[in-house]
């Protein structure tokens, strides 16, 4: 990650020190200020990765026109609080919050200060002055089950999950009825891991799910290669949520669920420049080029691609939707009738989980 003259990055660990220092003192008046928030690291890969690469697409649309503030690895509560309104103090503009939970220190911050334009990762309040964004990784959650089902010699699929937000449960909802159609005899295991970011207890949970006969791990919002690299070693299939981690798995990635949020960062900041941003939902899909499927792997044979590669076709043109019923939850309930499909508001508070999926909720 480069230094540029206009960009501050701190990093942070265990223990926040809050000691954001402008590289130079004199800059241009109308320059907008953007800080930025992440969860975890900035690495090379993961969710951090990506936000930071929708950082690097709005310094490089605008040059001089703004100027970045980074931190890193920021624990959701007072720490982040705190940074939101260091950045306010330090005349920042806009700011881009990176994780769920900061949407309530968000939005205390957006009524506090009106005239800062704030975007918020995944989450569900808005305010004038304050917009969220995600992507309908349950598009390629779906295709990503097709090809689990495709492979899997066990019919079971482990699942090292982050919490169980609604965007996560409908992930792992959607994996599970792209597998079933696939191989209706396909079943899911879970371990919540309740961390963004734990390296080590993501890599134990995947052991886990490999001793338990799992022959397939996907790997749902954890921001390092963790759970890839011990699916590699292990000689088990994994698929993994964010960034292209083919190199991290050379043999054994089936797929990444690849997203990107340059363009409605650059989108954002020109309407912030404008004078024109009204505090928004967004929720970029296929059609939005905000979620790809890269690296498929080479045992996936030529009919099976075909299969895949016909329903990201349908999906990108909006003829396909994942979430079309008949589908029933754990308990055998009917969720969605046949021929319906779930509705946006419904997906983005889901709380429930598909048959086939063995773990419980967490209570």
């Amino acid at each position: 990650m480069n230094f540029m003259t206009r960009k501050i990055k701190v990093l942070f660990g265990t223990i926040v020190a809050l000691a954001l220092l402008p590289l130079s003192q004199a800059f241009a008046a109308d320059v907008l200020k953007i800080g930025y928030i992440y969860p975890s690291p900035a690495g090379d890969v993961g969710w951090a990765h990506e936000l930071d690469r929708g950082r690097l697409a709005i310094e490089e649309a605008f040059g001089d026109k703004v100027e970045s503030m980074v931190v890193e690895n920021i624990p959701e509560g007072p720490d982040a609080a705190r940074i939101m309104n260091q950045f306010a103090a330090q005349g920042a503009k806009m700011i881009m919050l990176g994780s769920f939970g900061y949407m309530n220190d968000g939005l205390k911050l957006a009524k506090r200060y009106p005239d800062i334009k704030i975007i918020h990762a995944s989450g569900y309040k808005l305010a004038e002055n304050m917009g969220n964004f995600q992507t309908r990784n349950y598009e390629s959650a779906y295709l990503a089950g097709m090809s689990a089902g495709q492979i899997t010699k066990t019919n079971t699929v482990g699942m090292v999950a982050a919490y169980a937000i609604p965007e996560v449960v409908g992930i792992i909802n959607a994996f599970t009825l792209g597998a079933q159609s696939v191989n209706p005899d396909a079943t899911m295991k879970v371990v919540w891991l309740n961390s963004w970011f734990d390296p080590s207890k993501a890599q134990e949970s995947a052991r886990s799910l490999i001793a338990q006969k799992s022959d397939v791990i996907f790997s749902i919002y954890q921001d390092t290669p963790s759970v890839v690299t011990v699916a590699e070693e292990e000689g088990v299939y994994v698929v993994n949520t964010s960034s292209d981690m083919k190199k991290y798995a050379p043999t054994k990635l089936l797929v990444s669920m690849q997203i990107s949020w340059a363009d409605h960062f650059v989108e954002q900041t020109q309407a912030v420049l404008d004078g024109t941003f009204k505090g928004t939902a967004f929720w970029g899909g296929m059609a939005d080029n905000a979620v790809s499927m890269e690296s498929w792997s080479d045992d996936l044979s030529a009919e099976q691609l075909a299969a895949l590669e016909g329903k990201v076709a349908e999906i990108s043109a909006g003829k396909f939707h994942p979430f079309t019923g008949p589908i029933v939850n754990q308990d055998g309930d009917v969720m969605i009738k046949d021929g319906e499909t779930m509705a946006d508001g419904d997906l983005l508070a889901i709380n429930w989980l598909v048959k086939g999926v063995e773990t419980r909720l967490p209570k």
